[in-house]
């Protein structure tokens, strides 16, 4: 019997993978719902290949063929479509809500949205919890945890270690980072992903977001959550056991194996994806340097302090790297607009997914007004 399965973004960088997964495995996979946030043309394409399966298009702006549309359309369209397991590839915030509806829905979750886990990942977790399903992540080093946890149990580890590439400007001076464009931030050189993220792995801020992951997911606290910069992204990720020995998971930087092993998730299915050849491999590792990268030592602060703070940290730097690709903001603006709004942060009962999401609502206009008055 083929597994239903939902996409979520599905017309973006991770929708893309997970498609092409799933064509890959096309016996084993039937689509029931693709949705997009305003890529209407994407989504008749794949209605036309896929007919019998439903369409969503977030925008409120109605487009013939389309199923559904807006926000309340597109979690109508969560619950309507009856997935085994969703994709969930929407960037940002705006993720959210859809991932509790999928939750919600009874549906697997294949999270790729990093910003579920960071900003309300205790939710959405004992949500889960008591809906019985999984949240399984769609990333190349969470995913390398999962099964490297797996392999020698979670009892034995005493540390993870994530892997992260450095990005484009790891060997940047701080006087080379202050003039760095938007159009440079974006070529990443081993990953092909969307602007935000491109840009999160050029500060680092994507690995400070990985590390709040990996606490939410496995339960480590922080101190048991290290980061090697390795510019070949080859290992995906490694732990410590107890007795000093290091395993590491490594493959070739291809997003589909992570998705794959999400999707087909606990078993280990054939798969085409990362294949690593060993004839000419060079493997470097090298520590970050959080004084020219700061999102990621900001990041360890947020999961340090106060339930807001990965909120604030999550809202302030989507808002800035924003603004930094419409050339409003600098580089290394970014991260100091980070900074200023969590030591402007107090505290605050977060026991909602609405509550989350206004505490996120607040957290962009104050960015917003801090980037236009520059009083970062």
């Amino acid at each position: 019997m083929k597994k239903r399965i939902a996409i979520l973004g599905a017309t973006g960088s991770i929708g893309k993978s997970a498609l092409d997964v799933v064509r890959n495995r096309s016996g084993f996979f039937e689509p029931v719902l693709f949705s997009a946030n305003t890529d209407g043309g994407g989504l008749l394409s794949l209605k036309k290949e896929y007919p019998s399966a439903l369409t969503a298009l977030a925008r409120d702006t109605a487009e013939p063929g389309i199923d559904f549309c807006g926000k309340p359309g597109l979690l109508e369209a969560i619950a309507a479509a009856k997935a085994d397991i969703t994709v969930n590839g929407i960037t940002g915030a705006a993720g959210l809500e859809p991932s509790a509806a999928v939750i919600k829905s009874g549906s697997d979750l294949a999270l790729a949205n990093k910003e579920s886990a960071v900003i309300a990942g205790p939710l959405i977790f004992s949500l889960a919890r008591e809906k019985n399903v999984r949240i399984i992540p769609i990333d190349s080093e969470h995913t390398a945890i999962l099964k490297l946890l797996e392999a020698h149990g979670r009892n034995n580890v005493s540390e993870i270690i994530l892997t992260a590439s450095g990005g484009p400007f790891r060997n940047y001076s701080m006087e080379q980072l202050s003039r760095v464009t938007a159009k440079e931030a974006l070529a990443h050189p081993t990953w092909n992903m969307g602007p935000k993220i491109t840009v999160d792995s050029a500060t680092l801020a994507n690995k400070g977001i990985e590390v709040m992951e990996a606490a939410v997911y496995f339960g480590f606290p922080p101190e048991k959550i290290k980061v090697a910069v390795h510019p070949q992204s080859i290992v995906h990720s490694m732990i410590r056991l107890k007795d000093g020995a290091v395993y590491a998971q490594m493959s070739n930087p291809d997003m589909r194996l992570a998705i794959h092993e999400a999707l087909c998730w606990p078993e280990t299915a054939d798969s085409p994806f990362g294949t690593l050849d060993f004839d000419s491999l060079r493997l470097d590792f090298e520590k970050p340097d959080m004084e020219r990268f700061p999102m990621l030592r900001l990041a360890y602060e947020a999961l340090e302090g106060a339930p807001l703070l990965p909120i604030v940290y999550n809202a302030a730097n989507e808002t800035a790297v924003s603004s930094f690709l419409e050339g409003r903001t600098a580089f290394l603006e970014i991260p100091r607009i980070t900074e200023y709004l969590i030591r402007q942060s107090g505290n605050a009962k977060i026991d909602s997914i609405d509550a989350v999401m206004e505490e996120d609502r607040k957290a962009r206009k104050l960015a917003e007004e801090v980037i236009s008055t520059r009083s970062f």
